[in-house]
């Protein structure tokens, strides 16, 4: 009788630490996408995507661990069954619906300018022809700055590598999602670089799932809810310090 309770609770504990295992779940994340995701001074991260995947993960019950990631992988990791989902600001594209899934549409942004301030001749999209751009590698900007004609666009992994390459005079323009690129300029561009032209190419953000997980469905209700119930609203007012749309 020993050795088989032995057995069963050993049994037991396996059962149980498998799962665990299978209810933790990976989510993807921008290393660097203020003010949606990035490392706050406690060395956590932080942001609008992170609270927002928190309340998510909480109305759904998971347990889960942000796995920080060049915007470049995070597709890849989503198609490969290493990540179960990924928030970092993903514009909906039907590229992208290819090969991975969206959740419902949660913020709607475009790509904005940013030059040096004592720009002059750069206003609009169009004004970007022969010049340098920089841009952010793997991002719906690269497509779109490749159409209009730039003398080079230069891809970095980091957007923050594409606005020190406006300030220290190495590209004419960078241009990037608005509210990140408001956001720069705002604590960290000390007046050296400024905003310019109107936003293009207006698209909506979505959560990133592989096809058919069955965890999208789960997460849209509760997007929804906090959408119905104002705490989606209260989470935009605390990082946009206005009301959603």
């Amino acid at each position: 009788m020993k050795k088989l309770l032995v057995l069963f609770l050993t049994g037991m504990m396996i059962f149980s630490a498998g799962a665990a295992c299978a209810e933790k779940l990976f989510v993807g994340v921008d290393t660097s996408f203020v003010p949606f995701e990035y490392k706050g001074k406690d060395g956590n991260y932080t942001g609008f995507d992170v609270d927002l995947w928190t309340e998510i993960a909480k109305r759904i019950g998971v347990e889960y661990e942000l796995k920080p990631m060049d915007f470049n992988g995070l597709i890849p990791g989503l198609t490969t069954g290493n990540l179960d989902a990924a928030l970092a600001a993903i514009f909906i594209k039907s590229s992208r619906e290819k090969v991975i899934d969206f959740s419902h549409p949660y913020f709607r942004a475009g790509l904005k300018m940013m030059v040096p301030a004592d720009n002059t001749d750069i206003k609009t999209p169009a004004d970007l022809k022969g010049k340098v751009v920089a841009v952010k590698l793997g991002t719906a900007t690269v497509e779109y700055v490749e159409t209009l004609g730039a003398k080079k666009v230069v891809k970095f992994p980091n957007i923050d590598q594409a606005y020190m390459e406006v300030v220290t005079g190495g590209a004419d323009a960078a241009m990037h999602d608005t509210p990140n690129v408001l956001y720069y300029i705002k604590t960290a561009g000390n007046g050296r670089v400024k905003a310019v032209g109107p936003d293009v190419k207006a698209a909506q953000y979505g959560i990133a799932f592989p096809q058919g997980s069955k965890l999208r469905d789960k997460a849209n209700i509760a997007l929804l809810e906090m959408m119905e119930d104002g705490a989606y609203a209260a989470l935009y007012r605390k990082w946009f310090d206005a009301d959603p749309e």
